[in-house]
């Protein structure tokens, strides 16, 4: 069996050398930014980059290939402005990973700056499914956990199925679980007990069936700590052993496992994902 693990890997020069990066680094499937993940806007993808990308990915054996929705649009925003952009970015990212034959885009739920949390949950329904509406697509939108910042839409698992019972049954939209968001939230991934319920919970509260990417990363911070800060594979609050849980799971191993680690003096991407694999049992 093969174990997809990756990490985020840059485009920069072009889409296509993201490939050549993920395959020197080991990568069996990985995570892109389809633009600039710091500004609005971003650069029209060309005929010759759809080629050049989609060509050099069938050749390379990684599958599959998940993008990850800018930093700077917030779908649980009040403000007018921000949100219309906002649902713009996601319908644009949409078409983007469409054209680029991207299956996943995964985007954090935003903040509902102290609106309030129903509010935020209703924000993000009608900015999903206006998005599931606009775009006939076969990429799904995955929604990820967020560590439990103040006035964010996401730290709980009732939050996440909330919005997907309120969106509706549609294929059209997933999850993402980021291990270290959940611990930070409060979700104690590194005992058996408190993983077992953690799992559980998520497949009451949302299906694992919905599940479909793995943000694998450890943690800096305590659990519980509300600190969304990632630390290298087995370096962390999380543990090797914590994580070797999440990626043996029965339900979760055939799924993609995508690392945001650190790169510093410690470790690599190629460390990390290696390090991963090395949790795997074969």
């Amino acid at each position: 069996m093969i174990f997809k693990v990756g990490c985020h890997v840059s485009i920069a020069g072009s889409l296509e050398k993201s490939v050549e990066r993920a395959e020197n680094i080991g990568c069996t499937t990985f995570q892109i930014f389809t633009g600039n993940p710091r500004g609005w806007n971003a650069k029209d993808i060309s005929e010759k980059d759809v080629g050049d990308f989609t060509g050099k990915l069938e050749n390379s054996h990684i599958s599959p290939v998940v993008a990850h929705m800018p930093y700077l649009p917030n779908l649980a925003t009040p403000k007018p402005d921000l949100y219309k952009k906002s649902c713009d970015v996601l319908i644009r990212e949409i078409e983007r990973c469409s054209l680029l034959k991207v299956p996943y885009l995964v985007t954090h739920l935003g903040s509902h700056l102290g609106k309030g949390r129903d509010e935020g949950v209703q924000r993000t329904v009608e900015a999903l499914s206006g998005a599931v509406e606009s775009v006939k697509s076969d990429v799904m939108i995955l929604l990820e956990n967020t560590a439990g910042t103040k006035n964010s839409i996401g730290g709980t698992l009732e939050d996440i199925g909330e919005i997907l019972d309120t969106a509706g049954k549609t294929k059209r939209i997933g999850t993402c679980f980021d291990t270290c968001h959940a611990f930070a939230a409060g979700y104690d991934l590194s005992t058996e007990k408190g993983f077992n319920e953690t799992i559980s919970g998520y497949d009451t509260c949302i299906g694992l069936d919905r599940l479909k990417v793995v943000h694998l990363n450890d943690a800096k911070g305590e659990c519980n700590s509300r600190l969304d800060r990632h630390e290298h594979i087995g370096l962390g609050k999380i543990g090797d052993e914590g994580l070797k849980r999440v990626v043996n799971h029965p339900k979760l191993r055939e799924l993609a496992f995508i690392l945001e680690t650190p790169v510093d003096k410690k470790r690599g991407d190629i460390e990390n994902v290696s390090h991963a694999r090395e949790l795997f049992d074969e």
